[in-house]
């Protein structure tokens, strides 16, 4: 099962990964602008790198809580403000804008399980607490 959560994390982490390298562009800046970002040209790239810290933080496993509270902290008003479908009227628009909303909910709710759960056992996370449990050993018991 450790193998399924490593997987889970790469594939989670991926789909942020790639993304975050677009909040750099002027385009992503200029589309959020027009959708009432403010600030759009230090928030948009301001998100891109939240994102992809995030995703490399619960990749390798390394402060993987953190970087899923940075996730959270990202998606929640992404979200809710660039994919707010309800505001829509055009229905195609409103299909594509729900789609986004919705795929936005569900990474929402992966972070949350990550930000409780942690990285699993395949994680740098779970070498460094070993690390440690095992020097907290050697430190009590005298060597022989």
């Amino acid at each position: 099962m450790k193998y399924v959560l490593l997987a889970g994390r790469v594939l989670f982490s991926a789909v942020f990964i790639m993304s975050s390298f677009g909040h750099f562009s002027q385009a992503t800046i200029g589309y959020a602008a027009s959708a009432g970002v403010p600030l759009a040209n230090v928030l948009v790239p301001l998100s891109g790198i939240m994102e992809l810290v995030g995703a490399l933080l619960i990749l390798t496993g390394y402060k993987a809580k953190w970087g899923a509270w940075l996730l959270v902290i990202f998606l929640v008003p992404v979200t809710f403000s660039l994919h707010a479908f309800w505001k829509t009227t055009e229905p195609m628009q409103q299909k594509l804008e729900m789609a986004a909303f919705m795929k936005n909910i569900s990474m929402l709710g992966a972070a949350l399980i990550i930000s409780y759960m942690g990285s699993g056992s395949l994680s740098i996370d779970n070498l460094i607490s070993r690390n440690k449990l095992v020097n907290r050993r050697q430190q009590v018991s005298p060597a022989h």
